[in-house]
């Protein structure tokens, strides 16, 4: 009697198709011959997959669906394409052309100097409206002098409050305005920093001065407040990692801490107006110092230096207090960070959580945190994996102890026989 089954004719198929027996050898025969069949249309296409379907069907009774997904997965990996290499040619120059493996994007290899230290580095806008941190790394930026060959490494971290400007400003000049004050013959560390400070104070106050009268236009929000962009400044912590020494400079609540044998060193201290030294100096300026949700300069700055503020001169300064340490082969790491870190994270726990990153033992996600997953994204560099994973950590611990401001971390590995 004639049929159907599976939508093929019985029938026909008796009548048209030999028999073929029904044995393991005789399945695998066949469905071998289909696996290496070319079809040259579309119809034919829509055939094989019928025909496919069918097969698959039959296994599917065989095995259970996991075995199943399994099978179709590593039937795709079986079929993926080899890896593809890209050949670059620099027809400019005149190089010889150079292959580049693309087999695993997103992976890239950095040869590093052997006298440049490892460092990395994060920033985030946290719970923020907007982002007014900015983060300055600039390895080998200058020679100690002209008959040295060591390389000095600049680091730099920048808070700024009003608009975002004035520490992008200092981003972009500071290392400059360093290496032409470092590169004078005879001229002490501390007074180079101060004077590299006091020329950015300047250019800073000029450019607000440029910004607040130009008719141009300009997307920077601050002309859009009042009393516009000399309300802007920043804070800047500044540290230049010589062979021998580390040279901090410091103006506002920004902070610089070294990791030494797994002790915390403060390298600076923050300008607090209600710092004693700090109240005394603002009083005896003609300022006052007034407690508004803490204690602020005429109740308006949470800090007693910062570069720019030309409304609040000469109250607050942009004199930094520059600290000299000599290094030794205890020094695990340097930690500058701007107060988005150090209001919640003690200098205790800052260099404990790097010291386990950089000695490879990575800490657990911060406790207190909702379900543990928090996710950092924002502007970040590095040169070595253990030191942006304590840059990030940090980062990560800041908010989960639900810090209001901007965070930035730079983490710096001093280390000298690793």
């Amino acid at each position: 009697m004639a049929g159907m089954c599976c939508g093929v004719n019985i029938a026909e198929t008796e009548a048209t198709a030999p028999v073929e027996p029904s044995s393991e050898a005789a399945r695998r025969r066949r469905m071998g011959i289909h696996q290496f069949r070319f079809v040259p249309t579309d119809a034919a296409a829509s055939v094989a997959v019928q025909e496919n379907g069918r097969k698959r069907h039959r296994i599917e009774k065989v095995i259970d669906n996991k075995k199943r997904q399994k099978l179709e997965t590593s039937v795709t990996i079986s079929l993926s394409p080899p890896p593809v290499a890209v050949v670059v040619a620099d027809e400019q120059k005149g190089k010889d052309n150079e292959v580049l493996d693309l087999s695993e994007s997103g992976s890239q290899s950095v040869e590093i100097e052997p006298d440049l230290p490892k460092f990395g580095a994060t920033s985030v806008c946290g719970r923020r409206r907007d982002m007014e941190d900015a983060v300055a790394i600039h390895p080998s930026f200058c020679k100690e002098n002209s008959e040295s060959s060591s390389n000095l490494h600049f680091f730099g971290v920048y808070d700024g409050h009003g608009c975002s400007h004035v520490a992008m400003k200092c981003k972009d000049r500071m290392h400059e305005i360093v290496k032409n004050e470092v590169e004078k013959e005879e001229t002490p560390w501390k007074e180079a920093m101060i004077q590299s400070f006091s020329l950015m104070d300047k250019e800073v106050v000029n450019y607000s001065s440029t910004l607040r009268s130009s008719t141009s236009g300009s997307n920077c929000r601050c002309e859009l407040q009042t009393p516009q962009c000399d309300a802007v400044g920043s804070t800047a912590v500044v540290a230049v990692v010589t062979p021998d020494k580390i040279i901090v400079s410091n103006c506002g609540d920004s902070r610089a801490v070294l990791c030494r044998n797994g002790v915390a060193i403060p390298l600076s201290v923050d300008h607090k107006p209600d710092r004693p030294d700090e109240l005394n100096r603002i009083q005896e300026a003609g300022g006052r110092v007034i407690y508004w949700d803490g204690a602020r300069v005429l109740g308006v700055l949470a800090m007693s230096r910062a570069i720019g503020d030309n409304y609040l001169k000469p109250y607050v300064i942009s004199e930094p207090e520059v600290t000299i340490t000599d290094r030794t082969n205890e020094d695990e790491c340097l930690i500058l960070a701007s107060d988005g870190l150090w209001d919640v994270v003690s200098n205790e726990t800052a260099c404990g959580v790097a010291r386990m990153c950089l000695q490879s033992r990575r800490p657990p996600s911060p406790a207190g945190s909702p379900g543990n997953d928090i996710t950092v994204t924002g502007a970040g560099e590095s040169s070595d994996k253990a030191c942006s994973d304590a840059s990030i950590l940090l980062t990560k611990l800041a908010l989960a102890r639900h810090s209001s401001d901007n965070v930035s971390v730079v983490v710096v590995d001093l280390r000298k026989n690793v």
